[in-house]
């Protein structure tokens, strides 16, 4: 049961990212670029509190 959910919510999640791209390319764009700049910021902090640690957590 539990498998047919997860399939049926790929399903739904992949049926509404394909609507919002054919239906506003700008828009799906510009949440593409929301996305990459928060996984960039993520990558950055992470980087910055391993420098902090390798630096004796000063």
């Amino acid at each position: 049961m539990a498998v047919n959910s997860k399939k049926i919510a790929v399903y739904v999640l992949v049926v509404f990212v394909l609507y919002v791209i054919i239906t506003d390319p700008q828009k799906a764009a510009e949440y593409v670029e929301i996305a990459f700049e928060g996984v960039s910021n993520a990558a950055s902090a992470i980087g910055d509190f391993m420098t902090w640690i390798a630096d004796g957590a000063k």
